[in-house]
């Protein structure tokens, strides 16, 4: 202990606290700093993982409904060629165009009626930048423009469409519209089967730029479509235009498909810091990417960070000034002292110190030889003592708690921690409830084994009890074969499995009389608050209640009170009334 005190000192040595007034203001400033720093800590940490996890909700129903929204689009424009495709006037017209030879007569007109069918279903549906039908070798036969724009399909398309599939092409810059496109394809076919050609569309994205401007997502938020490559092909808040090359680094759409539905921090196509989820869309190579700025989705931890570190700076200055002033006040008259103090901490007990000064200090002198003179008076007497004055007052206050027989606590300490629990709650707003149990029969114990024998069974129930409840539960005896749980931060449903796992366990207990084993039951009543009532009165009541139909229905039982508030007087048993039940 002596080498570890000289290190300590050494230690204080090192950094000038060989003062005691130094020593209180370190000590003032840790206890002050190192509980503030850990509480902001925690709670920057929970605040910005609720943040977090709020934003990313908010970002993944957002990229979602997105996603949904693209899919039915892409579904619905694929529907649409299908039924243009099966018009008569696409299908027969097309018909009499590649018959031309054997019918020219008839099929001199068709080339025109075709082009006019286009442009009128082009001009009606505004999901089409232009509509083309295509011939079975590919070449364009008709469009709903006056040229034909090329035709970026995959290599493959023609076969895929003669076998009666659906064909979407790669995303591409249409250099006439400055606009991104995207043709999709579905097969012509002739009433009786054959294969006549395709129905091509280039897709406009009108509609989903507007489905997009739509989606709620706070000042920076931006929700825009991608392609595998990262190309941005629609956006919520930028132009058409605006998007010719724009896209995202490579390595960040890697990470958000690697991390798909799930938050990621990143740099957008700008380089400004942001938080984004990706939501693929079904049956497509197309991405949605939602975000919102880094800076919007972290304001309020941010504010948070400056609230603590102000709060923090003050509270240090306060507390060091007034750790300073105290320890200025204790240690000059500690100073004083110190010369007769280390006289009778060397066991010298024949100290008496001149008071030499009026005021606190010498207020303290006169005290001091006080206490010196009774701790030499009182040496000798403490000697012979079994129990010292501080084990008496501890006694004294635990008989003053508990019942004599039980050992639980008493009604009156009961009513008086169950009034600042009702306050408490109510400050709180937290739940506690009651628990009113009451032994079945206990009479008929009395009667058949004895006063002695029913008290047995009192003192066995209350250790039960007591073993059963948590270290913040209360266990009294309210009266007689009464007793009363207090069970807080707890609802009614734990509290009625708290009474019937107690009840169960007090019904397997056994108890020697004589060569009999005597077992006895419990009926319980539940009540809480703010349920069941707001005051001491009204709570015991309707635990009250609830125990008297606990006994009507036939006792070893839990009953929960009714949500009614009865008027009761508060600390008067019932047990008179239910017993003529």
């Amino acid at each position: 202990m002596a080498s570890w005190e000289k290190t300590a000192s050494s230690f204080l040595h090192l950094f000038r606290l060989d003062k005691v007034k130094h020593k209180i203001l370190v000590f003032a400033l840790l206890a002050t700093l190192i509980p503030s720093l850990t509480l902001a800590w925690l709670s920057y940490v929970h605040n910005e993982r609720s943040l977090t996890e709020k934003t990313t909700e908010e970002l993944r129903n957002v990229s979602s409904h997105a996603s949904r929204e693209i899919d039915l689009w892409l579904k619905e424009r694929f529907y649409d060629a299908r039924i243009f495709s099966n018009s008569y006037e696409v299908s027969e017209n097309l018909d009499m165009i590649l018959r031309g030879r054997r019918a020219p007569t008839r099929g001199v007109q068709a080339p025109r009626r075709l082009k006019d069918y286009l442009s009128s279903v082009q001009e009606k549906f505004i999901d089409y930048e232009e509509l083309l039908v295509l011939g079975p070798n590919g070449r364009v036969i008709a469009s709903s423009a006056d040229s034909a724009g090329p035709v970026n399909l995959p290599p493959d398309w023609l076969s895929q469409v003669e076998g009666d599939e659906q064909v979407v092409g790669q995303v591409y810059w249409d250099e006439s519209t400055r606009r991104a496109a995207r043709l999709i394809a579905v097969p012509i076919k002739a009433a009786d089967g054959r294969f006549l050609g395709a129905l091509t569309a280039k897709l406009s994205f009108f509609t989903i730029k507007e489905t997009l401007r739509n989606l709620p997502l706070g000042e920076t938020g931006h929700v825009y479509l991608i392609t595998p490559e990262g190309r941005l092909v629609v956006s919520s808040r930028i132009g058409s235009p605006a998007l010719t090359d724009l896209r995202l680094a490579a390595h960040t759409v890697q990470a958000l498909l690697a991390r798909e539905a799930s938050s990621l921090g990143y740099a957008d196509y700008q380089g400004t810091g942001v938080v984004g989820i990706l939501q693929r869309v079904p049956q497509s190579d197309w991405a949605v990417v939602a975000e919102i700025g880094r800076d919007e989705a972290y304001a309020q931890i941010v504010r948070l960070r400056n609230q603590t570190a102000l709060m923090v700076s003050g509270l240090l200055v306060s507390i060091g000034l007034i750790a300073y002033l105290l320890g200025l006040t204790i240690v000059r008259p500690l100073n004083r002292l110190t010369a007769g103090a280390k006289k009778v901490a060397d066991g010298d007990l024949d100290v008496d110190l001149p008071v030499v000064t009026r005021g606190e200090v010498g207020y303290m002198t006169r005290v001091f030889n006080r206490m010196v003179a009774r701790l030499r008076r009182s040496r000798e007497q403490l000697a012979a003592a079994n129990l010292s004055l501080s084990e008496k007052n501890e006694e004294l206050a635990r008989l003053s708690v508990t019942d004599a027989l039980t050992g639980l606590y008493n009604r009156r300490y009961l009513t008086e921690t169950l009034a600042n629990e009702v306050a408490r709650a109510q400050r709180h707003e937290h739940a506690f409830a009651v628990l009113m149990i009451d032994i079945d029969h206990f009479k008929k114990v009395n009667d058949r084994y004895g006063h002695l024998m029913g008290d047995d069974v009192l003192i066995g129930i209350a250790s039960s009890l007591a073993r059963s409840v948590r270290e913040v539960d209360y266990a009294a005896r309210y009266g007689g074969e009464e007793f009363l749980l207090l069970l807080p931060e707890t609802g009614l449903d734990g509290a009625v499995k708290t009474a019937e796992r107690i009840r169960v366990q007090l019904a397997g207990e056994k108890y020697a009389a004589g060569k009999d084993k005597v077992t006895v039951t419990v009926s319980v009543g539940v009540a809480g608050y703010p349920s069941h009532g707001d005051t001491p009165e009204s709570i015991i009541a309707s635990a009250d209640a609830a125990l008297y139909q606990a006994k009507r229905r036939g006792r070893n039982r839990v009953v929960r009170a009714r949500q009614v508030r009865r008027k009761a007087t508060f600390g008067t048993p019932a047990s008179k009334r239910r017993k003529q039940a």
